[in-house]
């Protein structure tokens, strides 16, 4: 997992001259940046929203090509640069660009819970961590390991999940009601569908599981309709609706 900070420049994201060596020893060479770090990994980024443009730029061209090409003070240099993005950001500081936001496959909404008894369970296991920070740890260090076992099981048998016809079609209906541009999102559909059949121990990729996955999969992809001013994520649920039916 690699940190993104915002005030990151774009020779710590992409490399430079490492200048020590240089005025050390006369010698060109490559100081690997924060791609080189993610590659194979995650790259985090706090406040994706807030990047600057230059920087969504870069991270759009190495994204769409899964290297890093570095053409600078006399160094010319092309290493791989595939990774994970995950990024947070708040809304109403700023609108992410259409096209790095195309680029997450998943989104998920934050909020704060709203029932009582959700409240106090999360009030409750922060006062737990606060208070002794390793016994909660290990309170939970079972839990974890069956997740972690479940998980694995499940990227084991992905390879074997069944994609139908009738669900390759149900995803393309489902991203043209919604008007989502381009392939992607069925493309995340479908794979979100597959592994979750696959960590719950389905074999074929089913509607149940398309109508799972459609919010997260699809609702960051939509357009702005001035005609309608439901939140994204109840349009995903309406379109689902008149889909699938009940």
């Amino acid at each position: 997992m690699v940190d993104l900070p915002l005030g990151a420049t774009e020779d710590r994201v992409v490399g430079a001259l490492d200048i020590q060596r240089a005025l050390a020893h006369g010698e060109k060479a490559f100081e690997p940046g924060l791609l080189a770090r993610a590659n194979r990994g995650f790259l985090y980024i706090d406040e994706a929203n807030l990047l600057e443009d230059h920087l969504v730029d870069l991270l759009l061209d190495v994204a769409a090509s899964g290297e890093n090409v570095v053409e600078r003070e006399g160094l010319s240099i092309r290493h791989p640069a595939r990774f994970v993005l995950v990024g947070s950001g708040n809304p109403e500081e700023g609108e992410l660009r259409p096209q790095l936001l195309d680029r997450f496959g998943l989104s998920v909404e934050v909020a704060t819970p709203q029932d009582l008894p959700s409240r106090i369970e999360v009030i409750r296991r922060r006062d737990r961590f606060d208070r002794d920070p390793a016994g909660f740890l290990a309170a939970w260090s079972d839990a974890e390991a069956m997740l972690r076992s479940r998980i694995l099981a499940a990227r084991a048998r992905l390879g074997a999940i069944e994609v139908p016809e009738a669900a390759l079609e149900r995803a393309a209906r489902l991203c043209m009601a919604l008007g989502t541009d381009g392939l992607r999102g069925e493309l995340t559909l479908i794979r979100a569908a597959r592994a979750l059949t696959a960590f719950e121990g389905g074999d074929a990729v089913d509607d149940a599981a398309l109508r799972r996955v459609a919010p997260p999969a699809l609702r960051h992809r939509l357009r702005r309709n001035p005609l309608d001013e439901a939140v994204s994520t109840t349009r995903v649920e309406r379109a689902v609706q008149e889909l699938f039916g009940v």
